[in-house]
Parts: C-alpha cells; sequence; structure tokens
C-alpha cells in the first residue's frame, strides 16, 4: 500500500498514527525534557518523532525498515536523530545505556502488532536501563496487561508486565486515527518500574517458565497444570486451592510458588515442565 510515496508493509505490522489531536495528546502526556535520554521503537513517518524533536537535543530510533530512514532523512529535524537500522529484538540495550552514560531510558513508540508481546518480554529482561515506556498497544493486548486475577483476560503477560510495572491506561485511540486503518482500536500504556517487588529470590527465567506452565492449559486446574513441579500440600501452604485455574491465582501469589521453586528444588536442578 501507498499513502504520500511511502509504502507500507504489511509484514512488518505497520499501522501509521496520523490523527494530530492524538499525536498532540500522546507526547504531552510522554512529557519529554530536552536533556533525556530517549529511545522511540518504531518511528515510521515521524508523527511522534518529529514533535518529540521540538523537546529534545537529540532523539534515538530504531526501526528495521530501511524506507522509514530514508523517508525520515527528508525532514528538517533529522539533524537530532539517531537511527539504528535494526532489528529491535536484537537490539542490545545495556550498551546502548553504558554508552549514553548509565542515564536511564525512556522508552515510547507505536508498537507493531505481530510482535508487540515478544517486544515487551525483550524490555523486561533489559529492566535495569527503564526509567519508563510510554506504548501503543493494540486493545486486546493493552485490556491483557492491564488485568486483574479471576477475570478471563488475566493471564502470563498480565503476571509478568504488572510484576515489573505501575500500569496505567492513558487514552483510547479508535483505529481511524492510523493508516492503514487497522482492524481494531488502540490503548496508550504508561509504564512505571516499581521500585519494591513482592519479597522472592527472583529469577526471571523460573518466573518466566513458571507462568507459562500455569497457562499453557488455561481451562485445567492448577494441580493438574502443575503436576510435575509442585505437591498438592504447597498450594495449601500457599492457601492456593488446587482445583482452581490459572487466573485465579494473584501476582503475589506466583511470585510465592517462583520463590518456593528456586528454594527447595532449583538448588537439585529439578526443571519445569
Amino acid at each position: 500500500m501507498i499513502k504520500n510515496n511511502f509504502f507500507y508493509k504489511k509484514f512488518f505490522g505497520q499501522n501509521f498514527l496520523i490523527d494530530k489531536s492524538v499525536i498532540k495528546k500522546i507526547v504531552s502526556l510522554i512529557d519529554p525534557k530536552k536533556k533525556e535520554l530517549f529511545l522511540e521503537i518504531g518511528p515510521g513517518k515521524g508523527a511522534l518523532t518529529f514533535p518529540m524533536c521540538n523537546f529534545l537535543n537529540k532523539l534515538f530510533v530504531i526501526d528495521i525498515d530501511s524506507d522509514v530512514l530514508f523517508f525520515l532523512k527528508k525532514n528538517n529535524f533529522f539533524y537530532k536523530i539517531h537511527f539504528f537500522l535494526q532489528d529491535i529484538l536484537t537490539f542490545n540495550y545495556l550498551d546502548f545505556y553504558i554508552q549514553n552514560g548509565k542515564n536511564r531510558i525512556r522508552f515510547f513508540g507505536n508498537l507493531p502488532y505481530n510482535i508487540s508481546n515478544k517486544i515487551l518480554f525483550s524490555l523486561i529482561k533489559n529492566f535495569i536501563v527503564i526509567k519508563d515506556m510510554h506504548f501503543m498497544l493494540q486493545k486486546e493486548v493493552a485490556e491483557r496487561i492491564l488485568s486483574k486475577h479471576n477475570t478471563k483476560k488475566y493471564g502470563r503477560l498480565s503476571i509478568i508486565m504488572q510484576y515489573f510495572f505501575h500500569i496505567v491506561k492513558l487514552i483510547d485511540v479508535p483505529s481511524r486515527a492510523f493508516f492503514p486503518s487497522p482492524l481494531v482500536d488502540s490503548i496508550f500504556l504508561k509504564f512505571l518500574p516499581h521500585k519494591l517487588f513482592p519479597k522472592m529470590f527472583f529469577d526471571f527465567h523460573i518466573f518466566s517458565d513458571i507462568t507459562r506452565v500455569a497457562f499453557n492449559q488455561r481451562r485445567k486446574t492448577i494441580k493438574n497444570n502443575f503436576k510435575n513441579v509442585f505437591a498438592q500440600d504447597v498450594f495449601l501452604q500457599f492457601n492456593i486451592d488446587p482445583n482452581c485455574r490459572p487466573e485465579n491465582i494473584s501476582l503475589k501469589k506466583y511470585c510465592q510458588l517462583t520463590d518456593y521453586f528456586i528454594r527447595y528444588n532449583f538448588k537439585n536442578k529439578k526443571k519445569i515442565t
């Protein structure tokens, strides 16, 4: 698809923001300060990039599409832009953080719908570098991130994102605000890293594996999903009904299960399957 001599590539999940009132609102919500370290994921045609440049000394952006780089070069603000022509899923955030004086990074962007979950998980693995994040996400994904236990949309994504971040819904964005117009609406979210976490001997890989096993078959009971991981008395120890389903267990209790596994099983090299 072509608009204004720009080729829109469906396989990159490109849906570019075009509504000026929404753009103005988003920039206001991000509230950029000129010396802060910003990294935009997927600048597209610069809908957020150029307005943000009004407030910043420099802006780092990353995109895998060379046509995006070519397009941005035509704008007068390009002298402020430092472009990484790279796959965001292989980007070295820690190296970028170190090269920029260990200043924590403010992330923002309109995340490609087809890989938004992968991007979020890759960022979590580099949690130490994050100051905050402001992302446009498909409505269904955003609602899953915000969901609490005992609801149908609550799942692995909800648990992991809420462990690391205080998450705020900022604005709803209708599909007509984009071109090409997607089939679904979007939500703009703010992610602010927690300073305090539930007490546990945290290991992201173990936490990730436990939530993966829990929700692989979300209609089955906890005792069935974890039959090779935990004895039933472990659930009772944490006041968890072994006959409940994964969506009925709170974030805190998933943390307690992770903590228990690391304390009593990981030392014996027991695997989660």
